[in-house]
């Protein structure tokens, strides 16, 4: 049996939890049944209690192995059969107009998608819209510079999470982590997921792996995560570059199997979704999310 500790449970014991169920499991092991190999006893209720303190709107565990290496991975979409609902679906450009937010609305209720990722101004209206349907509503914060201050960015996921908000994506503070800055990076992050956190809110924390070297790709999501980031994730779509496969299998080697991943900017077809899954990506960043969700060709463009 694994207690929660007073202040809940321990967050290095869970990965180390997780990790073993997933071993287990992988290696055709059965969890507490009939014929099974081993069993294990967890109060779930008391496990999940700091989770759901902590932020999180769904628990789950994904887990697999790609063929002849052994590591984990999230599994693959086409198997799953359901790409929508590890969809954001994105529309953060300047000029979007009132009448696309609400098709944007529209289109995450009609697909299922996991959420509807807009500008601030915007999160009332997404959050009237969507009451009810299961699609949450996610913003950004410190976008798309990531050079704000840090009072700034925890007083903007504050208000949109007042709004409706479940979600914030806040930008990493890049200039910070280039200058080897690396207190002032973990201190930014870890104001901003306090905050959400305390409003039951989730937080992602965008890297723009496109300005970042891969040695400071992993340090940063290593940051993130000790700082009590829920997700790490590539990009604004607003920089000179967008989510690769190598990127995000960086990223998920860093933060371990427990820390979301996501994988946004470019990502404009289900190939390319089913690749960055499979590279552990555990959520798409995605303004081409219908085509992807319908296995539709995308329409060429840039950003999300």
């Amino acid at each position: 049996m694994i207690e929660p500790t007073q202040n809940g449970l321990d967050p290095t014991a869970l990965e180390d939890l997780l990790a073993e169920i997933g071993g287990r499991l992988l290696a055709g092991e059965r969890l507490h049944g009939a014929g099974s190999s081993f069993s294990l006893q967890v109060d779930l209720a008391a496990a999940a209690r700091p989770l759901v303190a902590a932020g999180a709107c769904r628990l789950g565990v994904c887990s697999s192995v790609a063929p002849g290496d052994g590591s984990a991975r999230c599994p693959d979409p086409s198997r799953l059969g359901d790409i929508a609902s590890s969809i954001d679906h994105t529309l953060l450009k300047p000029d979007a107009t009132q009448a696309e937010i609400d098709q944007l609305c529209a289109e995450a209720i009609e697909n299922r998608f996991a959420s509807v990722c807009v500008n601030s101004t915007w999160v009332r209206r997404c959050a009237e819209i969507l009451e009810g349907s299961g699609v949450l509503v996610c913003t950004v914060v410190g976008f798309p510079l990531g050079a704000a201050l840090t009072e700034v960015k925890s007083y903007e996921a504050r208000r949109a999470i007042e709004d409706g908000a479940c979600e914030v994506d806040m930008v990493l503070n890049v200039g910070a982590m280039k200058s080897g800055l690396l207190e002032a990076v973990r201190a930014d992050v870890a104001a901003v997921a306090a905050t959400c956190h305390g409003l039951g809110a989730r937080l992602k924390v965008i890297l723009e792996t496109c300005l970042l070297t891969k040695d400071e790709i992993v340090l940063a999501s290593e940051l993130c995560k000790a700082a009590g980031a829920d997700f790490v994730k590539t990009s604004t779509g607003f920089s000179s570059g967008g989510a690769t496969v190598e990127d995000v299998s960086l990223m998920r080697r860093a933060v371990g199997p427990v820390v979301g991943v996501k994988a946004s900017g470019g990502v404009r077809d289900a190939a390319a979704a089913r690749a960055m899954m499979e590279a552990g990506a555990t959520r798409i960043g995605a303004s081409a999310s219908v085509a992807i969700a319908q296995g539709a060709p995308a329409a060429s463009g840039s950003g999300y």
